[in-house]
């Protein structure tokens, strides 16, 4: 089982996916990690990036879902996943893995966002809510706030099981 932790920047899905995977005893990956250079430079130069942009990166993203549910390993992996067709992607390459998305108010990602040492500027953020297609309700997403600390989020996600996507 996978499960694909998504939002925008600040949302706090390297945290949460973190401590999920820690108290599940599962594989981590931090998808930013996963960027090409020519994609963190330019979010480093406050340049929003593109579909044509993302492909490489997502392809990066579904190849670890991929490698992880073909070897049965259990995982969590972060994961922007701001567009529908992002998400219908990671799941053509490997269905089955499990969405949950992290949700809270513009105030609190901006904050967050000019809080912590990242490559992604507080410029982008804008770009990402606008960009950002919430999931529709037949993704079967789990949808938790955000604000709520990362224990009690973590306990949801556990006790909530997560839902196929």
């Amino acid at each position: 089982m996978v499960v694909v932790v998504m939002g925008v920047s600040g949302a706090g899905k390297s945290t949460f996916g973190a401590a999920l995977a820690q108290a599940l005893g599962w594989d981590f990956q931090e998808g930013d990690a996963l960027h090409p250079p020519a994609n963190v430079a330019k979010m480093c130069a406050g340049i929003p990036l593109d579909d044509a942009d993302r492909a490489p990166w997502l392809a990066r993203v579904a190849g670890w879902i991929a490698d992880h549910a073909q070897r049965r390993r259990p995982g969590v992996i972060s994961c922007s996943a701001l567009k529908r067709a992002y998400r219908d992607y990671l799941r053509a390459a490997a269905p089955g893995w499990r969405l949950v998305y992290l949700r809270a108010p513009r105030a609190e990602l901006l904050r967050r966002v000019r809080e912590r040492e990242h490559f992604m500027p507080v410029s982008l953020l804008d770009s990402q809510l606008q960009t950002l297609e919430e999931p529709s309700m037949d993704e079967h997403a789990l949808v938790l706030d955000a604000t709520l600390p990362v224990a009690a989020l973590v306990e949801r996600a556990i006790r909530a099981g997560g839902r196929e996507s």
